[in-house]
């Protein structure tokens, strides 16, 4: 079950969590950009882990940031969280961008992969995104 975050400031288990995703001198400037921008959503799932989304417009989000702690990967939460996100929003198109560390994972979970070749000095990117039927 997500909860959203609330919090002024990230505790020290979630600053580690999002160090995850993010460069670790980031983590309190894109947590503040959660609390500001009202279209950006950060869901905690417990500790274990955490989404965070950008609200493109009605139905379209991009999930800015996600990870799952070390312990509890493998385990489905990664998918579970992002099955919540397009119930709670009515997603019908949900997308990522992410290196070559992560697209496996959103292969496996039904996103179409795009190749966005080496934009940072040898890192290859990857546009990932799951376009679901309309209800």
């Amino acid at each position: 079950m997500l909860s959203k975050a609330s919090a002024a400031y990230p505790s020290p288990q979630l600053k580690e969590l999002m160090a995850f995703a993010m460069a670790k001198d980031q983590v309190e400037v894109e947590y503040a950009q959660y609390a500001k921008n009202p279209n950006r959503h950060l869901y905690l799932m417990e500790e274990a882990a955490f989404i965070g989304i950008e609200m493109k417009d009605a139905s379209r989000c991009e999930i800015r940031h996600i990870a799952v702690g070390i312990d509890c990967r493998s385990s489905g939460i990664g998918s579970r969280m992002i099955g919540e996100v397009i119930k709670l929003y009515d997603i019908q198109q949900i997308f990522a961008e992410t290196d070559v560390d992560a697209v496996g994972f959103y292969r496996k979970i039904g996103f179409n992969i795009k190749s966005l070749g080496e934009k940072y000095p040898g890192r290859e990117r990857f546009y990932c995104v799951k376009t679901l039927p309309s209800k």
